[in-house]
């Protein structure tokens, strides 16, 4: 079974910049497209960013795009996500997410595994 978990949470200024990571067991980690995901308060959950097997493509949200970098590091069953430029509006659960599919989606119900969420807040 898969279980991905993330760290790497906070809270932050307007402007500051933290760096989520996504640790993965019991699967092959190289094998899946990897994604971040947000939730805010009483607003439903929303695509940020994705990376594909090779890390040969990336994916962005525009509202993140040119602020935050998805990577990963096959041989160490990671995923990261530096957001840089932080903004209030950032403010949300950040969920690590696992698709076995091919593409590289935006789509929530692409991905088959999904980590529990760690806490980011931006005050302004």
């Amino acid at each position: 079974q898969v279980q991905l978990v993330e760290s790497g949470g906070g809270l932050v200024h307007t402007g500051g910049s933290l760096r989520l990571s996504c640790a993965a067991s019991g699967g092959t980690f190289s094998s899946f497209v990897m994604g971040w995901f947000r939730q805010a308060p009483g607003k439903g959950r929303e695509f940020v960013a994705a990376i594909s097997r090779s890390s040969y493509t990336t994916r962005y949200d525009d509202s993140v795009k040119g602020r935050f970098t998805i990577s990963r590091d096959n041989a160490k069953n990671t995923v990261h996500l530096q957001m840089n430029t932080l903004k209030p509006e950032d403010t949300a659960v950040y969920y690590c997410a696992a698709s076995q599919g091919v593409a590289v989606t935006t789509a929530i119900v692409a991905y088959d595994h999904w980590g529990q969420g760690t806490q980011v807040t931006v005050s302004s």
